[in-house]
């Protein structure tokens, strides 16, 4: 039995996750952390992190940017393997990620969907043929409208896919094109956001070439695929040396 602590898990995303693993053979949520007390979720929940010292295998996190540094460092104490699916950390947090990796197994990934995944590998591939052969590279993502980040971590993975599969010079991101009067940089990617609605995610990468047009797109219809992708995750984690990993290694 795997034993999970779920951090953030009276949030939308952690009382997803704490449906779905009802239903996992093999796993079970021993404990959650979470700023509110305010469900029953069938397992003890601290207000504080520091307070949840139940036995575990791995931690789950599905919380706030703010709560990561202190999240990595009750982890790294506690010689606790951690799934990172928080998005929208900064450059400090992500050098934080990889010093703690170094002591814990972490797994870290901008979308922890096994479609999302597949589509970076396909874009990689796609682009080391199109980028060649002179297409311009844009990205278009949608999310519901309480999503506080953009452009979307997956958008941004996208396109560092784009540019590792390109192999041809350095690309720049443009975010926004509204203060700027020229042509378009061969070597730029454009990456476009759009908030509204209930949106779950939608990803579209465009390849546009001369008189013809690619597109990649991935659609989330619900976000049960991220709760899943973060379970399948927590099973490959547990038992893991120090290290990390992402998404590519849980699909291998």
């Amino acid at each position: 039995m795997i034993r999970i602590i779920m951090h953030g898990c009276n949030g939308y995303m952690g009382q997803v996750i704490t449906a779905l693993a009802q239903d996992e053979e093999g796993l079970e949520i021993v404990a959650g952390i979470d700023v509110a007390d305010n469900r029953d979720n069938g397992y003890p929940v601290y207000t504080c992190h520091v307070d949840c010292r139940e036995e575990a295998d791995v931690l789950i996190d599905f919380s706030n940017v703010k709560a990561a540094d202190a999240l990595l460092a009750y982890c790294a104490d506690r010689k606790l393997p951690v799934v990172l699916c928080t998005t929208g950390l900064t450059s400090e947090q992500l050098e934080k990620v990889k010093e703690t990796s170094e002591k814990i197994a972490v797994l870290r990934s901008a979308n922890m969907s096994l479609g999302v995944n597949i589509l970076l590998k396909l874009v990689k591939e796609a682009a080391g043929a199109l980028a060649q052969a002179g297409f311009d590279m844009e990205i278009v993502e949608k999310h519901h409208n309480r999503k506080l980040d953009a452009p979307s971590g997956t958008a941004l993975a996208l396109a560092d896919a784009a540019v590792e599969g390109a192999s041809n010079g350095e690309y720049s991101y443009t975010y926004d094109r509204s203060a700027l009067y020229r042509k378009r940089d061969p070597k730029e990617i454009g990456i476009s956001s759009v908030r509204g609605g209930t949106i779950v995610g939608d990803h579209d990468v465009i390849f546009a070439g001369t008189d013809e047009v690619i597109t990649l797109s991935h659609s989330a219809y619900s976000r049960a695929v991220f709760g899943k992708g973060a379970l399948a995750a927590a099973r490959f984690l547990a038992g893991k040396p120090a290290g990390l990993y992402s998404m590519s290694d849980v699909i291998a």
